[in-house]
């Protein structure tokens, strides 16, 4: 894993490494923070990722309509 300021001192060689099929990782103040990745693999982990993934209306009817407990709360009563 590069630190930040490595990266930019060397951006030529993360990019070329990139573009070579090897991911570089770049940490800013120890922590990991970026990957950079050639465009191509980014495209195809993002198409991956979208083919995986229904729609928002087939996740919501998904969801198991009995096994959720519901709230036994009632209305209170309330005086205006």
């Amino acid at each position: 894993m590069l630190s930040l300021q490595d990266a930019k001192n060397r951006f030529s060689a993360v990019v070329e490494a990139a573009l070579a099929g090897r991911p570089q990782k770049v940490s800013r103040r120890g922590k990991p923070a970026v990957v950079v990745l050639a465009a191509e693999e980014y495209e195809r982990l993002v198409k991956a990722a979208q083919t995986q993934r229904g729609s928002f209306q087939e996740h919501l009817m998904a969801l198991p309509a009995d096994d959720v407990p519901r709230a036994a709360a009632r209305p209170r009563d309330v005086e205006f």
